[in-house]
């Protein structure tokens, strides 16, 4: 996944909550600047901050090989 589609499924499920950018930034408190740049698709997006929007949307991560492929 890049940057972009990161940002792109933020945008999406924001809107899709009904949520303005202002309002979801203060839910995960991050600032505003910060999170257009996200939904942008900033590629040096601080983690820490992206995971707590993530969960701000009530968006899990979950991790898997490059690939699809087991171990």
């Amino acid at each position: 996944m890049t940057p972009i589609e990161i940002g792109a499924a933020i945008r999406a499920e924001r809107k899709a909550q009904g949520l303005r950018q202002d309002q979801l930034a203060a839910a995960a408190n991050v600032g505003v600047r910060f999170l257009i740049e996200l939904e942008a698709g900033k590629a040096t997006a601080q983690l820490g901050k992206t995971l707590a929007v993530l969960a701000a949307l009530g968006i899990g991560v979950a991790l898997s090989p490059a690939g699809g492929t087991g171990r």
